[in-house]
């Protein structure tokens, strides 16, 4: 069973990632972005052609991937920066729906319908711990998710950008009447987690099912992941991406229930809107 959920670290570790961006973008830009995943499986997918077909170094095609994924992302919130500025949150996000089923249509219609041969950019074991091999690829996206999340909250906290931002998600037309220039800012944002969802996937790929729907899908269980922090907490965030990677791949070494890995994304996001709102449901049965 040890070895099971620690088979799961790699997984977690990507789920993790995604949630700290899914936060981030909370947070900064007001949307929760289902394209997220989406940004970066096109990226890899792109970086897969590149290496496969153009002849590029492994190391060339993944940076050209991860710089596009960077791209579409910014092109989506250069979207959302320009005609929807003033919308809510449930806006933006359904707008996210968008780019999400395009990009997955496109890699069809570019790529086929089948699993593309992601290079390994990194193999092996790391170390290993009471006859539990871990491996390198999953240090690698643990330490990524928690590098990240303590970049984030260092800028966030330490720097002057850091404070523009802040001020642009809790007082925005107070930023603006300050001369704090919310567009490049808000498109800078999701550049930066662009980048990073493109850097996450095209690691992990080689170790996951790599068809376009399933690492597009990624955006499911790093959804349920961000919703333990509220999409405010990063720590939670990271927390929450490590747990169900490592319960997805203990539930994957028993056949009686390995069905259920599937759903457990859905099951942790059902329990938690439930937990988060027992207090109202409490409140009203008093």
């Amino acid at each position: 069973m040890l070895q099971g959920a620690l088979a799961g670290l790699a997984a977690g570790g990507l789920y993790a990632v995604l949630a700290v961006c899914l936060t981030l973008m909370s947070r900064l830009v007001r949307v929760v972005n289902f394209s997220q995943a989406a940004t970066g499986m096109f990226g890899g997918f792109v970086a897969v052609w590149l290496v496969a077909h153009a002849g590029l170094p492994i190391w060339a095609g993944s940076l050209i991937g991860v710089l596009l994924a960077g791209v579409l992302s910014g092109a989506i919130g250069w979207i959302a920066a320009t005609w929807l500025a003033e919308a809510d949150t449930t806006t933006r996000s359904a707008m996210t729906v968008g780019p999400l089923l395009l990009l997955i249509s496109l890699s069809f219609i570019l790529f086929g319908n089948k699993p593309q041969p992601f290079a390994t950019i990194i193999s092996g074991p790391a170390f290993e711990a009471g006859g539990v091999v871990v491996s390198q690829v999953a240090v690698v996206m643990i330490v990524l998710a928690i590098v990240v999340a303590v970049a984030v909250h260092l800028v966030l906290t330490r720097t002057r950008i850091g404070t523009k931002l802040r001020a642009l998600s809790e007082r925005p037309t107070t930023a603006e009447l300050l001369g704090i220039r919310s567009k490049p800012l808000s498109i800078g944002v999701w550049v930066v987690t662009g980048l990073i969802s493109g850097l996450a996937i095209i690691i992990v790929a080689p170790s996951q099912s790599n068809d376009a729907t399933s690492l597009a899908m990624l955006i499911v269980p790093a959804t349920a992941a961000a919703l333990l922090g509220g999409f405010k907490r990063l720590d939670l965030a990271v927390v929450g991406g490590l747990v169900l990677g490592m319960l997805s791949g203990l539930v994957a070494q028993i056949d009686e229930v390995a069905l259920v890995r599937n759903f457990l994304p859905f099951l942790f996001i059902v329990v938690l809107l439930l937990w988060t709102q027992r207090k109202e449901v409490w409140d009203a049965a008093r």
